[in-house]
């Protein structure tokens, strides 16, 4: 299983980051516009195509109130794919942990690492820029 991780920190209370995580519809703004394409959403699944690369559909998974919040896949991915936000606040701020666990072959490692860590960094700023 691969990992990539991105953090930030956010002058918000938990539960206001948690709220716009927990609509599916909100991850549209999060995602790299030049990257993603084919946007679909609900407010718990989403499905889009990830440019040169692969089409995915991931809905809610695990949710911990304020805390977490899973996204799996909704539809057979070509490889296992899971997304985690995790958040822990001090009443002030709240930081934030987004990470995407990926199964992939040593061929697919190559190719998609890059893109899924520059997935993971661009979320967790457009998250900032947009909560700040």
């Amino acid at each position: 299983m691969s990992t990539f991780k991105s953090t930030t920190r956010i002058k918000r209370p938990a539960k206001e980051i948690y709220d716009f995580l927990a609509d599916m519809n909100n991850h549209e703004r999060l995602v790299p516009e030049e990257e993603i394409t084919d946007w679909s959403s609900t407010a718990n699944e989403a499905s889009f195509t990830v440019r040169n690369m692969l089409k995915l559909s991931l809905k809610m998974g695990d949710r911990v109130t304020d805390k977490k919040i899973t996204l799996i896949p909704a539809a057979k991915p070509p490889f296992n794919i899971e997304m985690t936000w995790e958040l822990e606040s001090d009443g002030e701020y709240t930081d934030v942990v987004f990470t995407i666990e990926a199964d992939l072959n040593m061929m697919l490692k190559m190719m998609a690492s890059g893109p899924l860590q520059k997935l993971a960094e661009d979320e967790s700023a457009n998250l900032f820029n947009l909560l700040h």
